[in-house]
């Protein structure tokens, strides 16, 4: 594991990566001050294989020389490691254990559809990963509901845990908006008024706006994956 005397903070990541993403605004909005540094995947840096021999991919946060892996586990520590009034989880514990249930529901349910419906490999299979993420949509917004107490985040008035997690993703939304011509599809205000209220004002924020990535340059990455996925599963000539 890397070792290290000194407190700085510096985060290994891949500017496109929703789970980089959501660190990166939790950073962002805890007003944590770090260092990031690129990682090329094709050439893996000796300090991101250092850092997390297990799985070998990023984010990977290091504090003090200390790496801490996986996005959901670094935005926790984040939030005990650099205290200040801008709290990420709520004191209750109840609400914070209902704060993980709805993490990892995106995670486990939101972003395995969305991907299905975007990278899936026949239209049947996208058309299904369409449908999860409107289900998971659905079960979001009656979340937003329930954690908002009418105020206009998963964290009431301030961005929590949840809009951290979510917030990693709406890149990516926007970018594959873009691509099929359509705008509201997925955070759509007729299906999820809420959500797509939630996602104008998460955007919105200062410290939103200052890491999201430029959609332009998401959608030219997005399309070069396509083209690679595509030559990768057409028939070799003879």
């Amino acid at each position: 594991m890397a070792g290290g005397e000194s407190n700085e903070v510096k985060l290994l990541g891949m500017w496109a990566s929703p789970f980089v993403q959501r660190v990166r605004l939790a950073l962002s909005i805890k007003g944590v001050s770090y260092e990031y540094l690129e990682q090329d995947f094709s050439n893996k840096s000796e300090l991101l294989l250092q850092s997390n021999p297990v799985h070998k991919k990023v984010p990977v946060l290091i504090h003090g020389g200390k790496p801490v892996c996986e996005s959901l586990v670094i935005i926790q520590y984040i939030d005990e490691a650099f205290g200040g009034a801008c709290s990420l989880f709520p004191v209750d514990p109840y609400e914070r254990a209902v704060a993980r249930f709805w993490a990892a529901f995106i995670d486990d349910k939101l972003m395995k559809a969305t991907y299905q419906a975007s990278w899936g490999k026949t239209d049947e299979e996208k058309s299904e990963g369409m449908k999860q993420t409107f289900e998971a949509m659905e079960a979001l917004e009656g979340a937003l509901r329930e954690c908002s107490k009418g105020k206009s985040f998963f964290g009431g008035d301030k961005p929590g845990y949840v809009d951290v997690v979510l917030g990693g993703i709406l890149a990516w939304v926007h970018a594959m908006e873009a691509m099929l011509g359509v705008k509201g599809k997925t955070f759509d205000p007729t299906r999820t008024p809420l959500l797509a209220a939630w996602a104008d004002n998460f955007g919105a924020l200062d410290a939103v706006e200052a890491v999201m990535p430029d959609v332009g340059r998401m959608v030219e990455f997005a399309m070069k994956m396509q083209s690679a996925a595509a030559a990768k599963a057409a028939p070799a000539a003879n």
